[in-house]
């Protein structure tokens, strides 16, 4: 973490005791002017009286699967465990797809929830105006376990990231259509719950999301006291207090420190005080803590007596709800032991590379940054190390199998295999598959016109192939990749077939409630010739700019921002 602290103007406080910012502005520091203060005071009203913003509830979940133990066996928590739809949206990718030796990753959303809507969350400070009020996903982290077990990666979206949100319907078939400008990314829970959040993970990354975990704070004290205290850094003394009372109000001496409790919660919700005061800080803050206590649980075992491990179960189970395919100890217990196999040295936290947005009425919020953020999501659904040591090396003359322990160091990106699955009929012979095809070729920013009668051409070129019923619709659409969306179940292995024989990936296939049937849309990257053009070669090792931290790295000290020194 030292020296990777961003240059901001402004990006939201998410600290308790009344910094918060829905609005991402922040204050100036201390000593600004009093116009400045005031405009300030303004934007930051309503969230100050949010004291606090779960801003890594997430690492409840840390805590529970890490010291997943014999505690995950007791039957009696099953009735405690709260669900909610995994996917909200009308763009489904199906789930994580096996490599070339049978063994599949796994992608896991990690959600932390402002809700101050029981009275365990409600005791935990103020804001009594905001109690039952509707929530945020103020904390969005992405958790991908490689195929082979060997190497974790996190990705953390700023809160404050703008981006379009999908279509939305909760299962109760209330509809919330898609936004047609940028909406902050923390507004999707919003939208029918912790499935409209995956949604729009989905829509942004492309990277397809098999579980996700929102967690409130309500558990995370007594979870912090369980495991005996974690490890934290700061180069310079700290007092996150504004003198107008802002701040978390986390104190500690320079150097490392043992929090828990009260302190820890402090310490995850920060803001004013490490690096340059904004939400980006706060992450880095929170991915040092995550990786210290994964490094206790590795060479300690605090957790023995099995009355407290019971009730720590208890408070995570309580504080958490997670996708109906979780809905079970012994399912949160396997993909515990699945997440216990990585050793902390091939942890990777990194933050979402970003930039700030230059559009009217947006400063001080971001965006994804260009090239570097897309390139982030690749290693993710190409399921590269984000640290650049690759995965282990299969051993000389070891067959594929679904048990194999690695995986090639870059896999390629697979293609789309027409398979079958409970859900899916078999794939038809090219000639029985009706397939549409759309000119999408302009891209998403409609940069570039749309080359005309491309979808007769590619229309064509399937007919060759034997999908004698392909034919060019009059619709079109904007797409910068080549894609195939089918509409049921039904058509999957068909739609991986179309695909299949053109050379796409199998993340270019994904089921839509948006299309009739099987349509081809012919993005930005097939503007000729009888193939998209292939991307470029995937990257080898997370960009720079998303400040990587390594988890064995205990060395990590926060920078403290001016004026929060004592």
């Amino acid at each position: 973490m030292r020296g990777e602290g961003t240059t901001a103007r402004a990006a939201g406080d998410t600290s308790g005791g009344g910094g918060a910012d829905a609005t991402g502005s922040i204050p100036p520091p201390r000593g600004g002017s009093r116009a400045a203060r005031r405009a300030a005071d303004r934007s930051t009203r309503r969230s100050r009286r949010r004291v606090l913003r779960w801003g890594a509830s997430v690492l409840s979940l840390l805590i529970l699967v890490t010291a997943a133990g014999g505690y995950l066996y007791y039957r009696h928590l099953n009735s405690s465990i709260k669900t909610d739809a995994l996917n909200l949206g009308e763009t489904k990718l199906g789930g994580s797809k096996p490599n070339s030796f049978g063994q599949t990753p796994l992608n896991i959303l990690l959600i932390g929830s402002d809700a101050r809507d029981d009275a365990a969350n409600q005791a935990l400070g103020g804001g009594t105006d905001t109690f039952d009020g509707p929530a945020l996903a103020d904390v969005q982290m992405l958790l991908h376990l490689s195929a082979d077990r060997s190497n974790m990666s996190v990705v953390s979206m700023p809160r404050d990231t703008m981006l379009m949100m999908p279509k939305c319907t909760e299962p109760n078939g209330k509809v919330h259509p898609a936004s047609k400008g940028l909406v902050q990314t923390n507004e999707s829970l919003q939208r029918g719950g912790p499935g409209c959040t995956v949604a729009a993970w989905t829509e942004l990354t492309k990277i397809p999301i098999d579980h996700f975990m929102m967690i409130d704070f309500k558990g995370v004290v007594s979870m912090a006291d369980a495991i005996g205290g974690v490890p934290v850094c700061v180069e310079q003394n700290i007092h996150s207090r504004t003198r107008d009372g802002k701040g978390s109000g986390l104190k500690l001496p320079k150097g490392e420190s043992v929090i828990q409790g009260e302190t820890a919660l402090q310490w995850l919700r920060t803001r004013y005080g490490f690096e340059d005061g904004t939400d980006i800080a706060r992450t880095h803050a929170q991915h040092q803590y995550m990786n210290s206590m994964a490094r206790e649980f590795r060479k300690n075992a605090k957790l023995t007596n099995p009355v407290k491990m019971n009730s720590l179960a208890q408070a995570a189970i309580d504080a958490m709800v997670v996708d109906t395919g979780l809905n079970k100890i012994d399912k949160l217990y396997d993909l515990s032991m699945e997440l216990k196999k990585v050793s902390p040295g091939r942890i990777t936290m990194t933050t979402m590379p970003w930039v700030y947005s230059t559009r009217p009425g947006l400063d001080g919020r971001v965006e994804p940054m260009p090239g570097e953020a897309e390139a982030l999501f690749r290693m993710v659904r190409e399921d590269i190390a984000l640290d650049g040591k690759g995965s282990g090396a299969p051993e000389a003359g070891a067959s594929p199998s679904p048990g194999a322990p690695a995986t090639p160091s870059a896999p390629a990106q697979p293609t789309a295999a027409p398979a079958t699955s409970p859900t899916s009929a078999p794939a038809s012979s090219p000639a029985k598959v009706a397939v549409t095809v759309r000119n999408a070729t302009g891209g998403k920013d409609g940069a570039e016109a749309k080359v005309k009668l491309r979808a007769n051409d590619v229309a064509a070129l399937l007919k060759g192939k034997g999908f004698a019923k392909a034919t060019a619709d009059t619709q079109t659409g904007a797409e910068d990749t080549t894609v195939v969306r089918f509409a049921t179940d039904a058509q999957a292995a068909d739609a991986a077939s179309v695909a299949t024989a053109l050379g796409l990936p199998a993340t270019a296939v994904a089921k839509s409630a948006e299309v009739p049937g099987i349509v081809l849309f012919v993005g930005k990257d097939w503007r000729s010739g009888s193939a998209p053009t292939p991307p470029p070669p995937a990257p080898t090792v997370a960009p720079t700019s998303a400040h990587a931290l390594n988890g064995d790295n205990d060395k990590a000290c926060m920078p403290v921002q001016e004026g929060f020194t004592w």
